[in-house]
């Protein structure tokens, strides 16, 4: 479990073909610092297990799955990749529970630059637009924003000068393609509703159970 708090950017050194999937070696003094292998790491909002550690380097597994369903599978060396290690017991919880399961992927459509602010907007598949609502978290990338306002297939958010600054959002171009988490409230909610016939939902005289 994560917060989409990043604490740091690491740099992709290397993407390693390792049939059938993919071997990525970040390098961050950070995140190695007291990382053990075994330990589970946030990159752009997917979880992942460290499995060796150089010095400074990390390496990571990402099956074909991951690599399709994210963009992790478009990274290139030299690339840059926002980093969170996972929650501790006891820890201030800021952000939002983040899972390192991403959902899907949207594209940036639209960036407008605010100095030293920008508001981006990113258009997302129309069966996980009823997951995201105004004011609502949202995890891009493994960050976790207050969504500004959503329509049926797109959001927008509004970015900090320190989020330009520590997270790769900060240099990301339209077209783009992004990782998403929906908020994992909103999530149950659209299941428990999914599970109600249309009587029991616009039934007044219904009791809730319990």
């Amino acid at each position: 479990m994560f917060t989409g708090l990043v604490e740091t950017m690491g740099d992709l050194v290397e993407m390693v073909d390792d049939p059938p999937g993919k071997r990525l070696r970040i390098r961050s003094p950070l995140i190695t610092g007291d990382a053990a292998i075994g330990d589970s790491i946030c990159i752009n909002g997917c979880c992942l297990t460290i499995v060796a550690l150089d010095g400074d380097v990390a390496d990571f597994e990402a099956g074909q799955e991951t690599l399709s369903r994210t963009n992790l599978g478009q990274l290139v060396a030299g690339d840059r990749v926002n980093l969170e290690r996972s929650l501790a017991v006891g820890s201030r919880m800021g952000g939002h529970y983040v899972s390192g399961h991403v959902d899907t992927l949207g594209e940036l459509i639209e960036r407008t630059e605010d100095p030293p602010w920008a508001n981006l907007r990113f258009r997302i598949p129309a069966q996980y637009a009823s997951q995201v609502a105004s004011k609502g978290s949202i995890a891009i990338d493994g960050i976790s924003l207050t969504v500004v306002d959503a329509d049926e297939d797109s959001f927008s958010v509004a970015l900090i000068p320190h989020t330009l600054a520590m997270t790769t959002l900060g240099f990301r171009k339209i077209g783009d393609a992004v990782n998403l988490e929906t908020d994992i409230l909103a999530k149950y909610v659209q299941r428990s509703l999914g599970l109600l016939s249309d009587d029991q939902i616009h039934d007044p005289n219904r009791k809730a159970d319990g």
